[in-house]
């Protein structure tokens, strides 16, 4: 077999502008934990009002990364890689973290795009920055906006791949509207079933109803991710 260097590497997230940048904004995420803290009173009185504690939430989220884990980067990498991916649609992509891992995968599956979200303007001028310093950014297209309307045009078919990681309370909405554009074999998967598991519950049981056109279960991450299958006799 030939020796693989890191001036060959063996896969985009092996590439040395990649692998750093990665590194580096991991590490800048684990600052994320003070913005829930501040957070916290405002959203447990919102519980108690009975209104959602995404309210609460907003303002202080401005500057947070938001990130999956790097275990679960990879994962998204090699299911991404698996599956072929040549179109990713991705709600929430913040400051691009899981971004990068699936323009990587779509560039070392031969090319396509990543279709990104993002509300907050200085999170998508970060996420292009980032994207651009890794030498992706030709792949992605962050569009700016409510995710409700800026993937309900030009949203092209077939999508191979749906990541949810936004506000937590669309995910079933997002599902909805992305769904008839889904090939069968497409995978969906769904961040944080278990750090907000009484506002998922609703979409983790949407999707393994068995109604819906889903083959669905979570894995073991510490915020959980939920991973779905679109099934072929579903469109």
């Amino acid at each position: 077999m030939p020796n693989r260097s890191l001036e060959n590497p063996m896969t985009t997230l092996d590439d040395p502008r990649v692998a750093a940048l990665l590194v580096r904004l991991h590490a800048a995420a684990k600052g994320d934990v003070r913005y829930f803290l501040r957070a916290a009173p405002g959203m447990a009185a919102a519980w108690l009002r009975g209104r959602s504690p995404f309210e609460a939430l907003e303002p202080h989220l401005a500057r947070a990364f938001l990130p999956v884990e790097p275990d679960a980067g990879r994962l998204l990498y090699l299911v991404a890689r698996a599956i072929g991916a040549r179109r990713i649609v991705e709600f929430g992509t913040s400051f691009g973290i899981s971004t990068l891992y699936f323009a990587a995968a779509v560039r070392d599956n031969g090319g396509g795009e990543v279709i990104g979200t993002e509300r907050e303007p200085n999170k998508r001028e970060r996420a292009l920055a980032h994207l651009a310093e890794a030498g992706l950014a030709d792949l992605v297209d962050v569009r700016l906006g409510d995710a409700r309307e800026t993937l309900a045009r030009d949203l092209a078919a077939p999508v191979d791949l749906l990541f949810l990681d936004g506000w937590k309370d669309l995910y079933i909405e997002i599902l909805e509207l992305v769904t008839p554009r889904l090939r069968p074999g497409a995978v969906v998967l769904a961040d944080n079933v278990r750090t907000f598991k009484k506002t998922l519950a609703p979409f983790v049981a949407r999707m393994r109803s068995g109604r819906h056109g889903f083959a669905s279960t979570t894995l073991p991450f510490s915020s959980g991710l939920e991973v779905a299958v679109r099934l072929d006799d579903a469109v």
